[in-house]
């Protein structure tokens, strides 16, 4: 079995950190926390664990943070002992191959997405009765018993052949629902719980800061909830201005000219000082940062209208410094969303999965133009080159095509 996977070694970690901006190929080094490796196809762990063969997974920016190292060992989460081994590859639809005697919800044939394991460990994967309190509600991103380190841990990961988990790490993709779009229900996921965590209104104006991945697909999710609201997107780069005005967006500003820009979709005043980048008057109800970067952070709460919100969907693993005063000034309400789990709309609660996949079928997120390049697993440095290359190759989503043969 190929796979890739990251060590949480702290002095690799700190030995990479340093000498990757001198020399790059570092991180493919054996001074690095990261490995390329094959092993001896593993066994089933137990009677509920099953095994996959992978068809497709995509590249995310959590696994280049990992792969790059900018995780800083520094951030709260660090502290957890939890994995020490991340198996880099989360947003990939497989095959189940072959399941244990007690598994109940799948069946050699099935196709899955890879829910929950990659989040690492919950009450549900380390069979932990009763459950914690998030896992009854599937908020299993933030069980309290993660590192409670029960059981066994699977082998492998997205990038690679396969992997072995636990039944309920894994979800049943539906037969109606195509292989590129499985491989985007884990990253559509992700925006479809930002959104859902401060949902938007008609009559709200909406930012969504960044058009990568994660921003274009909270595009449609905001387009999906709140269908006539006015919404503008930040985008760095014009190919990604040009999918975010085909998914929906009726303003694309420049980082550079935000201030201005914000002021005047919003119909607010622009106040600078010396030694400040300014505030507004006023601003948008609700700001998406799908990147997650101290600088749009601290411009989102700038820009957020008073009693309005800034939501966290995208991360920067490393400690921030960053201007909270219009959190007190504004009562902005700035807002943490962990990956997905179980959203409530339109008077139901599901798991975030279900959601996307119901908006699959309903023709509201489209996958169409966002996996922009394809690669074979053996040209895994040009794939990872390719994905960083955001002005050479224009890259929206590069996905590994899996296969045995």
């Amino acid at each position: 079995m190929r796979t890739i996977y990251f060590d949480k070694n702290i002095p690799k970690v700190l030995i990479t950190k340093t000498i990757r901006p001198m020399w790059q190929g570092v991180v493919w080094s054996p001074l690095s926390p990261t490995t390329v490796a094959e092993f001896p196809e593993p066994t089933l762990p137990g009677p509920r664990w099953i095994k996959v063969e992978n068809r497709a997974c995509g590249i995310c920016a959590t696994d280049l943070s990992l792969l790059f190292v900018k995780a800083d060992p520094a951030i709260a989460p660090a502290a957890l002992p939890g994995q020490s081994r991340f198996y880099l590859g989360h947003e990939v639809v497989s095959d189940v191959v072959e399941v244990g005697g007690g598994v109940t919800r799948f069946k050699p044939g099935d196709r899955v997405v890879m829910e929950t394991r990659f989040f690492g460990a919950n009450c549900m994967s380390q069979e932990i009765d009763p459950p914690c309190q998030f896992c009854v509600r599937h908020e299993f991103g933030l069980c309290e018993n993660a590192d409670a380190n029960v059981g066994p841990r699977g082998v492998g990961g997205g990038w690679g052949d396969g992997y072995t988990c636990h039944e309920t790490e894994v979800f049943k993709v539906p037969d109606d629902i195509t292989d590129d779009q499985a491989t985007l229900i884990e990253p559509t996921s992700v925006a479809f719980h930002g959104v859902m965590r401060r949902p938007p209104k008609n009559t709200d104006h909406v930012l969504v800061v960044g058009a990568g991945i994660i921003g274009l697909l909270a595009v449609q999710a905001v387009r999906a909830v709140a269908p006539e609201c006015h919404l503008t997107v930040v985008a760095k780069y014009p190919h990604q201005a040009e999918a975010a005005r085909r998914f929906g967006a009726n303003e694309i500003i420049g980082r550079e000219a935000g201030y201005q820009a914000a002021a005047r979709i919003t119909g607010s005043q622009y106040f600078t000082a010396p030694l400040n980048k300014g505030t507004l008057s006023s601003g948008f109800e609700v700001i998406y940062d799908c990147v997650g970067h101290p600088d749009t952070i601290e411009d989102s709460l700038r820009w957020a209208r008073a009693g309005g919100a800034v939501v966290m969907v995208g991360i920067d693993l490393s400690p921030m410094k960053i201007d909270l005063n219009p959190i007190w000034h504004q009562e902005v309400d700035l807002i943490g969303s962990k990956g997905f789990g179980a959203d409530e709309w339109r008077g139901e609660r599901k798991h975030t999965f279900e959601w996307v996949a119901q908006l699959i079928r309903a023709g509201k997120f489209r996958d169409d133009g966002l996996i922009t390049h394809r690669f074979r697993l053996k040209d895994y440095k040009q794939a990872i080159a390719t994905s960083t290359a955001k002005s050479a190759a224009k890259p929206i989503k590069v996905v590994f095509e899996l296969s045995r043969g």
